[in-house]
């Protein structure tokens, strides 16, 4: 009985632990959004590099998707999605910091 109730703990900590990072990648790409918006509405974006930055997040998203087509993201697709994500938000910082208004 012990045992089983081991197993089952673990089971809700690893299931836990990986909606949690599903999460994490999902509350990135909303505030990534919400960063592209912003600048747009600032003018610190040309509508270029606003189409640009859209295109290299909705990238972001297919790799998700697939990643999740089998019910889970591995560690590997997690991690890859992870540095497409902190490409894409270094992308949006240099982009927003340029020179080039709208």
């Amino acid at each position: 009985m012990k045992n089983i109730l081991k197993s089952l703990l673990v089971l809700v900590a690893v299931a836990t632990a990986l909606n949690v990072n599903a999460q994490g990648i999902r509350k990135t790409q909303v505030q990534q959004q919400q960063r592209i918006v912003q600048g747009e509405k600032s003018g610190q974006l040309t509508p270029e590099e606003t189409r640009k930055l859209e295109a290299e997040q909705r990238r972001i998203q297919a790799e998700k998707r697939v990643a999740k087509a089998d019910g889970k993201i591995t560690p590997r697709e997690r991690r890859i999605i992870r540095h497409d994500q902190r490409k894409a938000s270094r992308d949006i910082y240099v982009e927003k910091h340029d020179a080039q208004k709208r």
